[in-house]
């Protein structure tokens, strides 16, 4: 283990590529239909499923949305890209050409849904009078509130006209087949880009009383919505009763391909769980402790060990720097440890965007907190204002990858070494 940063960089790289659609989808996509059959998707991974179908099916007609800079070369599906995590105008009118794509389907047409992260800020259809820009401005709300991802995509579905099974409703009576990447803690496809091709049972009054208990702060209209009666589809609706819903690609078979790697470079493997949720410095803290107690049963020469975990962590806004739940949780890392030798991780979005910077995340070393202090950079005050990627852009210690196409959550990963 000549190199443990460069390891812990092939196991993040091990597990994004066997997400990757294109090597993914075709095994669980069906004999194209002999009738008409319509794609239609939205999600960071989008463009590349859609790529992956038409390798299997030759050119196919439909339209997919898209993060910007993640669209693919198709022949036949058209590729929209709009802006994620706060939507736009693109989104917005892509998301109306695609429900007039579905008006009208009968019994005997198909539709194919691709559904991957991302999916909850490209599908834009805003509910009842609501507006793009209060639309724009519920979404930025919800992402500094700190809530978790399945409540935040509970007031998304009844604050929409597309999400909670309303995509696949707009299709009916045609059939559908929803293929899907899960970026949520337990692969619940009702979570995945807020479930537009399955039905919800939460109601608009609890997505009303979740928007009190995180003291996000609606427009009017917003709040109409949430008082009248909810579009959201049921489970058990009849327009849902032709939908099958598959996710094929998911964070625990990224873990078990990082895992795999580094069993085989003799290194001893413990996984934390794919669907970790909360507050990314309190996990932090939680997790140096655990690095820490195992590095004192660790004898001399003694293997090393990987602490791995995914999930989605949360960051409730406090300062106005630029973060992201991985690199935030990489600098509380590097804190709560101490500097303690031998210890070395890496946490990185695998859809290459960490927040809503162009970056993956982060890695540190022992070293990290005194490179940043001889460099005169106060590390507690930045994760005090939320700016652990300026804190990460000044040492070098980044993770920029540039889109992966893919998007199964956070990959965070300690290798511990014997003191």
């Amino acid at each position: 283990m000549t190199d443990p940063l460069a390891l812990l960089r092939s196991l993040f790289d091990a597990a994004v590529a066997v997400a990757d659609p294109m090597r993914s989808l075709a095994a669980h996509l069906p004999p194209r239909p002999a009738g008409r059959c319509v794609i239609v998707g939205a999600g960071k991974a989008s463009a590349r499923m859609a790529e992956a179908v038409e390798a299997e099916w030759g050119p196919c007609e439909g339209l997919v949305i898209t993060r910007y800079g993640y669209g693919r070369p198709c022949a036949g599906i058209e590729i929209v890209e709009a802006a994620h995590p706060v939507p736009d105008e693109a989104g917005c009118a892509a998301t109306a050409r695609m429900l007039r794509l579905l008006d009208g389907l009968g019994e005997d047409d198909t539709v194919l849904a691709l559904i991957s992260g991302g999916a909850s800020s490209l599908l834009v259809q805003p509910a009842g009078e609501m507006t793009l820009a209060e639309k724009q401005a519920v979404n930025a709300g919800l992402l500094a509130s700190g809530a978790p991802i399945g409540h935040m995509n509970l007031i998304r579905k009844h604050l929409s006209s597309v999400k909670g099974g309303q995509l696949a409703a707009a299709a009916h009576p045609a059939r559908m087949l929803a293929l899907m990447i899960s970026d949520v803690p337990g692969d619940d496809p009702a979570m995945i880009g807020s479930g537009p091709t399955v039905g919800e049972p939460g109601t608009a009054a609890q997505a009303r009383a979740l928007v009190a208990r995180y003291g996000i702060d609606l427009p009017a209209s917003a709040l109409s919505v949430l008082d009248g009666e909810s579009g959201v589809v049921p489970p058990g609706d009849p327009r849902l009763s032709r939908v099958e819903n598959v996710v094929f690609a998911a964070p625990s078979q990224s873990l078990d391909a990082a895992a795999d790697l580094a069993q085989r470079e003799g290194i001893r493997v413990k996984t934390l769980g794919d669907d970790l949720e909360g507050e990314a410095r309190d996990v932090a803290r939680t997790h140096a402790a655990l690095a820490r107690e195992m590095q004192e049963r660790l004898a001399p020469g003694a293997a090393p060990v990987l602490l791995m975990s995914g999930g989605e962590l949360t960051v409730t806004r406090r300062g106005d720097g630029v973060g992201g739940p991985n690199a935030e949780y990489a600098l509380a890392l590097a804190l709560y440890l101490g500097r303690a030798a031998g210890i070395h991780a890496i946490a990185c979005d695998t859809d290459g965007v960490d927040g809503a910077a162009e970056v993956a995340g982060a890695t540190i070393a022992p070293d990290t907190l005194a490179r940043a202090e001889a460099a005169g950079i106060d590390a507690d005050a930045a994760l005090a204002r939320n700016d652990a990627h300026s804190f990460f852009a000044a040492l070098g210690d980044q993770v920029i990858t540039g889109p992966t196409l893919t998007n199964v959550n956070d990959f965070r990963a300690i290798l511990i070494a014997p003191a």
